[in-house]
């Protein structure tokens, strides 16, 4: 069965309904401020977020971008209400097309180790888990 689904940009007046649909997905985290994520990511030329709308309201995220070299996803989130109509799918393929637009060979995207439901996920799509080590460091105060 398909679903009435369409994607596209995130506009202004979607911003708060977006970060909703972040909190709702537990994307959120108390040391990034997904309203400056956005801002960052609507700034230039090289990232942008789709949403997917469905019956009239935000039911799907996510942010795309690249470094020049390789595409990066971020904050994939479709509305626990609907989950499960292939809505994920079909903002990942949104995205994977707009970075081939961009002349992007590969896409990397970080997850959570604990976090089990994503993980398979990206498998059943097609993402394979690549084993690398993260190193980071806080350029502030934060710890």
């Amino acid at each position: 069965m398909i679903t009435e689904f369409r994607i596209r940009m995130i506009a202004d007046n979607d911003v708060n309904a977006v970060i909703a649909l972040w909190e709702r997905c537990d994307l959120t985290r108390p040391w990034n401020d997904p309203g400056i994520d956005i801002k960052r990511a609507r700034s230039g030329s090289n990232a942008i977020i789709l949403i997917g709308e469905h019956d009239g309201a935000i039911a799907a995220s996510v942010m795309v971008g690249h470094d020049g070299h390789r595409g990066w996803m971020y904050y994939l989130a479709v509305d626990p209400t609907v989950q499960k109509k292939t809505f994920g799918l079909r903002m990942m393929r949104a995205a994977e097309d707009w970075l081939k637009a961009q002349g992007m060979e590969k896409v990397q995207l970080m997850v959570r180790p604990e976090n089990e439901a994503a993980r398979g996920f990206y498998q059943t799509i097609g993402y394979e888990e690549e084993p690398r080590i993260i190193f980071s460091k806080w350029l502030n105060d934060r710890h």
